[in-house]
């Protein structure tokens, strides 16, 4: 598959690159590594998100490039290339500059991935979709770089917890070995990443956390943040990573889920595991997906609904 999508990339002159709505920085940096490689090959490339990019990841190489989607705007290309999405609509509006009569490349890792691609190359065994594209890349003979290389670490560092998650293996690591070759400042990274939190979002942050609720003699962990609070926080702080870092630490939990307002008809829930619990098949329940210990999905019922309809499902998973 890697050849097929290589011969695609070589046939082409133009691509439009995409990824999930409320893209984490696996997706982030997937989509300028791929960016990267494509104008080395001298094609010209169009990176588009639903969003404008979260000012705490634009310090990533080549992350001006990044593009928020306009509606009434055209993008031409002869690709399109969606990386680190289970689901095509999880691209949300971007899917409005999409033509069904060109190829779409679906590079992924995600277990739940729908294989809505003309080819679709997912590995759900590999740690994170930059563990995917470097092999693609290395394939493809890409010249890499500090910022190819650190765009890829970044991916990998983030979606594996910094090492410490069970998608953590030995080709990670030979990957990451690779990697640093190119004279990344791993540490400088760390911080950029995880250690810039603006004093304003971590007293607000204790104040959340503080609302957690225990379920299950404490083996279930639930947080509700209504869009007021969740629109409280700046860019620069990443509030349910932070919550569920925090939460997992805690003694005898086994899943943790956040349930945030989107509208007053629509909740998004997330999903962590730290124990046997499939959290990807709690979510492709309600019609979403992910990993077995980091899933996602949207409720199209208010706060306390969706969550009282989680909490039950959980429970019924659970036994």
């Amino acid at each position: 598959m890697k050849r097929k999508i290589l011969d695609i990339i070589r046939k082409k002159k133009s691509f439009l690159i995409s990824t999930h709505v409320h893209p984490d920085p696996d997706a982030i940096c997937s989509i300028l590594a791929l960016g990267i490689f494509l104008r080395q090959r001298g094609k010209k490339v169009t990176m588009l998100l639903e969003e404008k990019v979260p000012k705490r990841y634009a310090f990533f190489p080549t992350a001006k490039l990044l593009r928020k989607f306009q509606a009434r705007k055209t993008y031409p290309y002869d690709a399109a290339i969606i990386l680190d999405c289970g689901d095509l609509d999880r691209i949300g509006r971007v899917s409005e500059a999409l033509d069904p009569k060109k190829p779409v490349l679906n590079i992924d890792h995600h277990i739940t991935n729908t294989k809505f691609g003309t080819l679709n190359h997912v590995i759900a065994k590999a740690s994170s979709t930059a563990e995917v594209l470097y092999d693609i890349l290395k394939a493809g003979r890409a010249q890499f770089n500090p910022s190819l290389a650190l765009n890829l670490y970044a991916g990998i560092m983030t979606d594996t917890g910094s090492f410490r998650y069970e998608n953590t293996t030995s080709k990670t690591h030979a990957i990451v070995s690779d990697l640093l070759k190119y004279n990344i400042s791993t540490s400088e990274l760390y911080r950029k990443i995880y250690e810039r939190i603006p004093l304003k979002d971590l007293t607000a942050f204790t104040k959340v956390i503080n609302g957690f609720q225990t379920y299950d003699r404490g083996k279930i962990v639930s947080v509700v943040l209504t869009k007021r609070v969740h629109k409280s926080f700046s860019e620069n702080f990443d509030l349910r990573d932070a919550i569920f870092k925090f939460l997992r630490s805690i003694q005898g939990v086994q899943v943790i889920f956040i349930a945030t307002e989107v509208d007053q008809k629509t909740t998004r829930v997330n999903f962590r595991s730290t124990s046997r619990v499939d959290v990807a098949k709690i979510a492709s329940h309600f019609d979403g997906g992910g990993h077995r210990r980091a899933s996602g999905c949207q409720i199209d019922k208010p706060l306390k609904v969706a969550k009282a309809r989680v909490l039950k499902h959980i429970h019924k998973v659970m036994g």
